[in-house]
This record gives C-alpha cells, sequence and structure tokens, in this order.
C-alpha cells in the first residue's frame, strides 16, 4: 500500500495530514517527518515505506538541491515542496507554484511578493510565468509602505511595516497564525487556507496518481 508523509521541523499543527485524509477518505496512511535536519528527514523518507512527500519550512530549498530530477516549477524558482521516489530516482515538484498560478488566475493586475523563502520564490516565479510585474521585498524591506495592485505575503510572522501594505488583494501563506486579515490598506484578503487547498488540489493527484475528493 502506497504510504506518503510531510517532511519539516515543528511541523505538529500542520493541517495536512487532515486535509490529505479528507482528499483521499483516509485509504492511505500520511505521517510526519518532524526533524530539524533534512539531511536526517531526508534519509527517513527515502529509505522508508514512503512514494511522495510534502516538503514545508524550512526545507523548500533543501528538497531542490537533493533531488535528482527537478519540474520546470522548481528550476524556475529553486525550491520544491513535494518530493517523490520513481525507480530510483528523487523527483521535486512545486505545488506552491501551481497553487499561486490558480489563485493569480482569478485576479488581474502587478504583484509584490513579500519575503523569499521558498514559498516567496515560488510566488514571484509563479506571478512572473502568469505574464505579470513582479517586485520583491525582503523581511526587512517593508517599513516604507509597499503599494500594488496584488501582494503575497510568504512570512511566518509580522514585521515592522507590514501594517502600511497597499493593495487591491493580499494573498497571505501562512493559514496557522495569520497577520494581515485586517490590513486597512487591503480591499481584498485571500487566507492561507485557500493557499493550502489550492496546494492540495494540484499537488495531491501529483503524489498518488489520482484526483481528490474535494
Amino acid at each position: 500500500m502506497d504510504r506518503f508523509a510531510l517532511i519539516g521541523s515543528d511541523i505538529g499543527h500542520s493541517e495536512s495530514p487532515e486535509l490529505f485524509r479528507k482528499a483521499y477518505g483516509g485509504r492511505w496512511k500520511y505521517d510526519l517527518i518532524d526533524e530539524k535536519d533534512f539531511d536526517k528527514a531526508l534519509s527517513i523518507f527515502t529509505e522508508g515505506p514512503y512514494k511522495a512527500a510534502n516538503v514545508t519550512s524550512p526545507f523548500k530549498t533543501d528538497a531542490a538541491a537533493a533531488a535528482d530530477w527537478k519540474s520546470a516549477e522548481v528550476t524556475a524558482c529553486g525550491a520544491a515542496n513535494i518530493l517523490m521516489k520513481e525507480d530510483g530516482i528523487l523527483k521535486a515538484f512545486n505545488s506552491d507554484f501551481l497553487a499561486i498560478s490558480r489563485l493569480l488566475s482569478v485576479y488581474e493586475g502587478n504583484v509584490s511578493v513579500i519575503g523569499f523563502g521558498g514559498a516567496g520564490k515560488a510566488a514571484a516565479a509563479a506571478a512572473a510565468d502568469a505574464g505579470r510585474r513582479v517586485r520583491i521585498f525582503h523581511h526587512d524591506e517593508i517599513e516604507d509602505p509597499v503599494e500594488d495592485e496584488i501582494i503575497i505575503y510568504t512570512l511566518p510572522c509580522a514585521v515592522p511595516g507590514y501594517r502600511n501594505l497597499q493593495a487591491r488583494v493580499l494573498i497571505e501563506s501562512n493559514y496557522k497564525d495569520p497577520v494581515c486579515t485586517d490590513l486597512d490598506g487591503v480591499q481584498w484578503y485571500v487566507p492561507g487556507k485557500d493557499w493550502l487547498l489550492a496546494q492540495a488540489v494540484t499537488g495531491y493527484p501529483l503524489m498518488t496518481g489520482e484526483q481528490t475528493e474535494f
């Protein structure tokens, strides 16, 4: 029987196992590989009974570097959030990229990405691939107001200046502890759970070979 997992550090709060269970009616086992060291986590995955794994913070760039084969999305953004084993080859994919592409298809406009970790890199690459003008701001670069048609906030916490963000649409990646839910300068807020669901809809079928039940 196929088995799946989530690789990350301090991931006991993750909703991915429950989302996976709902997507497939609990037919497959989905474990947490919760490790502070990526090499150890990767070894558990590669040597274990797993077919594929989601990868979350802080290991998305490590996952891309470790792969023998990378999808076009991974090559574009230098980060991976899905690893799959196939005929002895470790393959990397990025459903963050696919999720942002899906979300951006609903909204027109240029994009500013706040944060440049794994999620930020994927968001910037997806926006550029969609033909949008993209600006990137690191966590310490938004004390002066940032204004754009669409802002994608990928930081895991509040940073100085975040309340000055101004956008017609703000998409936030953090679903556990969101910080942008009530910003005065935002007309339309897209929560992290929408991002998570878009990841699942695009990523889980890739991992399992079957469509989800969402």
